[in-house]
């Protein structure tokens, strides 16, 4: 093997000769240096010591390969200009899966700056709702779905005060794990017994979602602290878990206690006004995120962000109200049609 190896490596010096004198045929040549090549990458191999058959086939080129590469690069170039300078960008703007968000504008032409909705999810509120209807407690779970939301209101009035801003930022918070818990079990209702909805999960997913927007909102205009959102933590995890024991047991008592809630941030948002319009309150601009979400003017100011969200409010006591009621008279949601739309 070693003397096969010695012959090998004489024989490419005695072509390698050959070739810088020009005194061999480049055929052949070729075909010689190709098997040293190959001869010396073998034997290498065989011995577990490479002996340079890279160098060898470089031998062929007359250009290292990064050279040759980088020529090609800029003739690709040269010949599509415009391929060569959209090229990196189009590695951002596509995907792999053809998943790309296409170009949504305001009515005015101007780029839609929100991710957390669309356009086409905006409204304008409903402002001539009735803000004084109530529902009186008429039997043994009425009575109590009254009295427990009476009683949730001490902590918050306590620890509150006449901070509103605060209030609504942790009511929020709150108001939206109904409509999200009970649309998820109507949801899953719906998948085991093979039936629909009558457009309730929609609702309720609507409501759920509209509460979120309000969240969003009041986080713009009040800056929690730390041990407040320590509190929605807490608050939050707490109330998740017994709403959805509480739908599992009693969808009826569920939705009249979430109607009693809403009427108190229909108060809550009232004196919140009544604070605004007196000067305790500033009357600051309406944040961007609510200018687009109900259609506001321009100008809009903090209190026609709160009108809007207690008009919101109004809609959820109505719907929660109407829910509970079904659910008195013995029927199931799907039996009637849902309140689509109806924020």
């Amino acid at each position: 093997m070693n003397r096969f190896v010695v012959r090998s490596v004489v024989r490419g010096l005695v072509n390698g000769r050959s070739y810088c004198s020009g005194g061999s045929v480049g055929g052949e040549f070729a075909y010689r240096s190709a098997i040293v090549g190959r001869s010396l990458q073998l034997s290498g191999q065989q011995n577990g010591v490479t002996f340079g058959g890279f160098e060898w086939r470089r031998m062929m080129s007359s250009a290292p390969a990064s050279v040759e590469k980088a020529t090609s690069e800029r003739e690709e170039k040269s010949e599509n200009p415009v391929a060569g300078e959209t090229k990196g960008k189009e590695v951002v703007t596509s995907s792999y899966w053809g998943i790309s968000r296409p170009k949504i504008t305001r009515e005015d032409g101007t780029a839609w700056p929100w991710n957390c909705f669309m356009p086409w999810e905006t409204y304008r509120a409903d402002l001539s709702i009735d803000l004084k209807k109530h529902h009186k407690p008429k039997n043994f779970i009425d009575k109590f779905a009254y009295r427990t939301v009476k009683i949730l209101r001490i902590p918050t009035d306590i620890f509150f005060q006449r901070r509103y801003g605060c209030r609504a930022m942790m009511l929020e918070t709150v108001a939206a794990v109904p409509g999200m818990v009970g649309g998820m079990l109507l949801h899953l209702k719906s998948l085991r017994k093979f039936q629909e909805s009558g457009g309730w999960i929609k609702a309720l997913l609507e409501e759920a979602e509209n509460e979120r927007m309000h969240l969003m909102t009041m986080v713009e205009l009040v800056q929690p602290k730390w041990y407040e959102r320590l509190l929605v933590l807490t608050v939050q995890g707490v109330f998740f878990n017994a709403f959805f024991v509480l739908y599992m047991l009693s969808p009826k008592l569920a939705h009249r206690i979430v109607g009693y809630l809403e009427e108190e941030a229909i108060h809550s948002y009232t004196e919140y006004l009544k604070d605004i319009d007196s000067g305790a309150i500033e009357n600051v601009p309406a944040p961007a995120i609510a200018i687009d979400y109900w259609r506001l003017p321009k100008d809009a100011r903090l209190k026609d962000v709160i009108t809007v969200i207690r008009a919101d409010e109004a809609h959820h006591r109505d719907v929660n109200h109407f829910a509970s009621d079904i659910h008195f008279q013995g029927k199931e949601l799907r039996e009637a049609p849902a309140p689509l739309g109806y924020h």
